[in-house]
Formats: C-alpha cells, sequence, structure tokens
C-alpha cells in the first residue's frame, strides 16, 4: 500500500476511505473499535494529499492505522476497556503515536482491549465481545482484541497494541497473525504504562516485512521513557533476507508446567519441522525454566491495582468482576511479600539468560488452546490459572523482557488459527525476523483469510 501511494497508483484518500468502509462492513460482526476518527482520518488523508515533496514523505505515508486503547491518541478518547474512564481524553500523543505521524501514518481509530489489558480475551464492560473473524463465537484474544480483530479481518494492513503478559502474542495467535514483543525499552512508553517494567508497545500485522517496517518506525530512545534503549537498532528489514541455517533452536512443548491441547502441539510441531528442514539445528527441551506466573501476577496486577485502588473503592460496580477481584488480592500482598518476588523475578531472568547462552532460539505454542469461546474469561479444561496465566507460555518473557513473537503455524481441523511463539536472546530481534521470515516462505498464510 505505502509503495502504490508513493507510486501515485492510488491516493491517501482512497487508502483510508477504503479502510473505513471496511471498517464500517465488520464492526457490527466483531466489535473491535472503541472509538472511530473518521472525520480527522478524512482530514489526515487529504492535507497528505497536497505533499507534492516526496522528501517530506515517511515510509508509512498515506497508510491508514489503528491505535489500541491503552495508548494515547491526542484528543481522542483513551479509555483502557473500563467504564470508570469513559469520559477521559487524552491532551497528548504518546512517543508511538507521534513517530507513526511522522512516518505518515494516518491513523483511523482506537480499537478495543479488555479492561486495562488485565484479560487474555477480548471481553471489557465498556465495549462487550470483540470477535474473532475466524469465527464469531470466538474471541478475538486479548488484551489488543480490537488490534488483531480488524487488522485479520482487513480493515487496515497493520495496527499498534501492547504486551505486559502477552497481549500482543495471544490474539495473533487466535487471528492468524505476526505480533511482535520486541526487547523491552525498544519502543519507547510514554505517558508511563500502568505496569512499567511489564510493558510493551507492539506491531501486529498479516505479514513479517510489514510488522519489520511498523516496528523500524515506532523504535528508537526516548529520553521520557527511563527503559528505552539508547542503543542502535538493526535493520529488521535486512533480517529477513538473512540465512538462518546458523541459527540454533530450542523446542519446548510445554515448558514442563503447560498442558498443550493435543492439535495445538501437533500443528506447532508440525511448524518447527519446516524451521528444521530450512537446515537449523532444532533441539527439543522439556523445561527450561520453572513457572513463573506468581511472579507476574504479583508485579502486574498491583501495578494495575495502584492504579485503580480509588475506582476500586468508591465505584467497584464499574469494573469488570474479575478484573476487581485479582487486583484487589494484588493490593492485598504485603510489601515484603511484593519485594521477594522482585528478587525471585531478577533470579528467573538469570536463569533464562543462561538457557540462551546454548540457544539463538527458544520456540513453543503461543497458547495451550485455538480458539476460545466469547465470554469465557479462563477457558475451560484449564485449572489453578488467572484470566491471564492460563496462556502458560506468553508471560515468562515479559518478565525477562526479551524479544518474542507469535506466528502463524497452521490451522486446526476445524479452522482456527494456531499460533508459534518465537523468543530470541535479549537484543536479538534480528535473528527473530529472519527465523520469520523463512517460515512465512516456506508456509505461507497470505492467501488463507477469514470467512468474516
Amino acid at each position: 500500500m505505502a509503495r502504490s501511494i508513493a507510486a501515485g497508483e492510488i491516493s491517501p484518500v482512497t487508502a483510508v476511505e477504503a479502510s473505513l468502509a471496511r471498517l464500517e462492513e465488520t464492526e457490527p460482526k466483531l466489535r473491535s473499535f472503541v472509538t472511530v476518527l473518521a472525520d480527522t482520518a478524512r482530514q489526515a488523508a487529504k492535507r497528505a494529499e497536497t505533499q507534492a515533496s516526496s522528501a517530506a514523505r515517511g515510509p508509512l505515508f498515506g497508510v491508514p492505522v489503528s491505535v489500541k486503547d491503552l495508548i494515547a491518541v491526542a484528543d481522542a478518547p483513551l479509555t483502557f476497556g473500563s467504564r470508570s474512564m469513559a469520559g477521559n481524553v487524552a491532551r497528548n500523543d504518546a512517543v508511538a503515536v507521534e513517530r507513526l505521524r511522522r512516518a505518515g501514518a494516518i491513523i483511523i481509530g482506537k480499537t478495543t482491549t479488555s479492561e486495562f489489558g488485565c484479560k487474555a480475551v477480548g471481553e471489557s464492560p465498556l465495549t462487550g465481545s470483540t470477535r474473532n473473524p475466524w469465527n464469531l463465537s470466538k474471541t478475538a484474544g486479548g488484551s489488543s482484541a480490537g488490534a488483531a480483530a480488524s487488522v485479520a479481518a482487513g480493515v487496515t494492513p497493520v495496527a499498534i497494541g501492547t504486551d505486559g503478559g502477552g497481549s500482543i502474542r495471544i490474539p495473533a495467535a487466535l487471528t492468524g497473525l505476526f505480533g511482535v514483543k520486541a526487547q523491552f525499552g525498544r519502543v519507547p512508553v510514554f505517558p508511563v504504562a500502568t505496569t512499567p517494567t511489564l510493558a510493551h508497545v507492539c506491531p501486529i500485522g498479516r505479514d513479517v516485512r510489514d510488522v519489520a517496517m511498523l516496528l523500524g518506525v515506532l523504535a528508537g530512545f526516548d529520553e521520557r521513557d527511563p527503559h528505552s534503549v539508547r542503543d542502535s537498532f538493526p535493520d529488521w528489514l535486512r533480517a529477513c533476507e538473512r540465512d538462518t541455517r546458523h541459527l540454533k533452536v530450542a523446542w519446548s512443548p510445554s515448558f514442563g508446567y503447560a498442558n498443550p491441547d493435543p492439535e495445538v502441539r501437533e500443528v506447532a510441531e508440525a511448524a518447527v519441522r519446516a524451521i528444521a528442514g530450512m537446515g537449523c539445528v532444532v533441539e527439543e527441551i522439556d523445561a527450561p525454566f520453572d513457572d513463573p506466573a506468581d511472579l507476574w501476577t504479583a508485579e502486574f496486577y498491583a501495578g494495575v491495582g495502584t492504579r485503580l485502588e480509588t475506582v476500586l473503592h468508591e465505584q467497584r460496580a464499574l469494573l469488570d468482576p474479575d478484573v476487581a477481584t485479582i487486583v484487589e488480592r494484588a493490593l492485598a500482598q504485603p510489601a515484603q511479600a511484593y519485594y521477594r518476588a522482585q528478587h525471585r523475578r531478577y533470579d528467573f531472568r538469570e536463569r533464562v539468560r543462561a538457557f540462551f547462552e546454548r540457544f539463538d532460539l527458544l520456540l513453543s505454542p503461543t497458547l495451550p488452546v485455538a480458539g476460545v469461546d466469547a465470554g469465557v474469561s479462563v477457558p475451560r479444561g484449564i485449572a489453578g490459572r488467572n484470566i491471564v496465566t492460563w496462556v502458560c507460555y506468553t508471560y515468562p518473557f515479559n518478565l525477562t523482557g526479551q524479544p518474542a513473537a507469535s506466528i502463524p503455524a497452521g490451522f486446526t481441523q476445524d479452522g482456527l488459527p494456531v499460533g508459534l511463539q518465537i523468543v530470541s536472546r535479549a537484543y536479538r530481534e534480528d535473528d527473530l525476523f529472519s527465523i520469520a521470515a523463512a517460515l512465512e516462505a516456506a508456509r505461507p498464510w497470505a492467501a488463507h483469510v477469514p470467512p468474516l
């Protein structure tokens, strides 16, 4: 689309109008947007058409995109998927939105999220249930529900969401997309996130190189984020062309504690065999580390609970009952228990770092199941897990901060997408993009579109 606009084959107005038309067509079924910015998008597209000089055009010039409603867009509602924030309007753009605009992208709307990103499904009291375009009885996944559903349905080619425990990888897996959580701090997060040591701003799309290009727009140092990485970042588009035969790859179907559905494991293993067929050395590993679910829960929900403390006391009925219950438990933990969990988090990070001394990449299923019924917070048959830790595979790498992605691995007999998680060493997104592009070439998925 960017190339066609740059070549004058289509105009920004045409691209935006097509995007808004697809949004209007799919929205009654998907419910993927909380705010549609049609008027401002049309105005931006018309202004773009007056920019005759190609020197002023960024890499996303004229391309329509969407922004998750945990990310600030100036003068647009910023509701965090919560009725308690229904009247809140952002004063300024988030850093990521500044960079989208600078690259020439046109924002068509804000996409749905579970309340404050607290669930791994696409449900919130404010917007209801965001559905999966592959099967409308299923959730799109969370918390970047609307971003995934709308991209899968062809509303925009790419979108930005967030990931504090798997929130870009989970819906990417459920909707057949490629979503990447880069190294922590690679994409600046400002204004400060509710969970500032876990949260990432992330790209999602239907194509590996699209996502590489978008991540290149979003990444780079910004002093407003104290965690922002100062180092320059690789050319991720160039990394998509690299030979992958030198990569040492670990495959762990369960991490030693997950219990994936047999069909999910089978589909993921087929993708792993394809990677081995490219010449990579693949070794199966049973249990690379212990389950850090309690460490993640202590950190994530304490952060959200601190932000919601007043609402919990004064307007609890406005909140999702599942969210209210779990953040109350997190707030009740003694300070000593919280800090013990923090020290254990650093121990966990070191164990994972040592594991990656032997391997360049770790592969696993992204989720233990394919397809989750709408209206369900924790899928049936998964016991002893909370509203996020049922995902099993994703949250460990928010604790470590290293790059992780979900890439389409194939489909179940019922036609539901299955994701393969790819995790790289710290700061090595280039390895992740290399293997993702090679897998996409070996097992292309672009021809598969939802029946919506």
